[in-house]
């Protein structure tokens, strides 16, 4: 074990760890022993602003953070069930987290938006199809947003998850303008698609006489 491990101290630049050990350490830094089923259970409220990271990058990870001191574990045996192990962050685990916060420089987000992307090539096929992808996207765009209100209403307005109910607010807000626009969008493309409507009868800008065309001199 390194001395950084042995005095509480966070390790040093060369022994970077990945965002994903970072996100695991975070979930720990509640206060509560999780397993790694747990574990991935809180992980997927990630996924509404970042990823949801599978099992085994979860197990590789804590793993990874045991073997730098920065998480303790213990099994527990179960009766009608495999044995657990809990995972409980240490005093070196919270100083790097803390480290990490404060030191990583930030990163811009990079957005890959499979949708946006083929409208942008919108060209290559029908309207109609557009449309369709559009409305799907906004389909899935409605459940999302209700799953993330839900997860909202569990966060409550504690202190404890006062940060990710933030996050949570944050999403909703996200996902709502998303859905809008991707309304709007559809709707655009399907006026395009209307026929155009014929002209107002008579005489443009005023009103429509209340007789016929004045007869012709003589007739």
């Amino acid at each position: 074990m390194s001395n950084s491990h042995k005095t509480g101290m966070p390790p040093t630049e060369t022994e970077h760890l990945p965002n994903t050990a970072y996100a695991v350490l975070g979930l720990l830094t509640f206060g509560q022993e999780l397993s790694g089923y747990d574990l991935k259970q809180w992980a997927d409220n990630l996924r509404f602003f970042y990823w949801s990271p599978a099992h085994s990058q979860i197990y590789a990870e804590l793993r990874r953070l045991e073997a730098r001191g920065l998480v303790t574990s213990r099994q527990v045996p179960q009766t009608h069930r495999p044995d657990k192990r809990l995972y409980r962050i240490t005093q070196a685990g919270l100083a790097e987290a803390r480290h990490w916060l404060e030191r990583d420089p930030i990163e811009p987000p990079v957005l890959k938006h499979s949708v946006a992307l083929r409208l942008f090539f919108g060209h290559l096929t029908q309207p109609e199809r557009l449309i369709t992808i559009l409305n799907d996207y906004a389909a899935s765009l409605q459940q999302s947003l209700a799953e993330l209100t839900a997860v909202r209403e569990g966060l409550g307005d504690g202190e404890q998850f006062r940060f990710p109910a933030l996050c949570g607010e944050w999403g909703q807000a996200y996902y709502q303008a998303e859905l809008t626009m991707v309304r709007r969008l559809a709707k655009q493309l399907a006026a395009r698609q209307q026929p155009p409507q014929p002209a107002p009868e008579g005489p443009p800008g005023g009103p429509t006489p209340k007789h016929g065309p004045v007869p012709p001199a003589g007739g």
